[in-house]
């Protein structure tokens, strides 16, 4: 094969297997229970996303970080106010919760976008979903939120 065709042909091959890898089964994911024994064993920084209204109505996991994903600065601001929680350190096993975990999904392809490595989706969620019965119902530990 000619060089100037091999630079155009690994290339390409390298990037389509790449976009292959990249899919949703790439993502990290945890149960509502093992999410809590992370997080109390300080293994795991747990993050509810919801809004203030959303935790007012249910309470928030125990041990939660709250932080609003509507952001005043936008998505910058809100994974600057990620890194905050977990000083820095993109590396940080993050866990993320919100009401069903849909939004958690979308938050999570986001952070892992903007380098952040291990962050893990709580798929069932605060009040459950098809992945789980949630958080809630689980009977897992709460704070109240005021």
């Amino acid at each position: 094969m000619k060089l100037w065709l091999m630079l155009i042909v690994v290339p390409a091959a390298v990037g389509i297997l790449m976009l292959m890898n990249s899919g949703s089964d790439s993502y990290l994911e945890l149960s509502a229970p093992d999410a809590q024994r992370l997080s109390v064993a300080g293994e795991l920084t747990l993050i509810d996303i919801r809004t203030p209204e959303e935790w007012r109505q249910t309470g928030v996991a125990q041990g939660a970080k709250l932080v609003n994903m509507v952001h005043p600065g936008g998505a910058d601001g809100f994974v600057s106010e990620i890194l905050k929680r977990v000083d820095g350190d993109a590396d940080a096993p993050i866990g993320l919760i919100c009401r069903t975990g849909n939004r958690t999904t979308q938050i999570q392809r986001l952070l892992v976008s903007r380098g952040l490595s291990q962050v893990y989706n709580i798929t069932e969620g605060m009040v459950g979903s098809s992945a789980g019965p949630g958080w809630i119902k689980r009977g897992l530990p709460l704070d109240l939120y005021e």
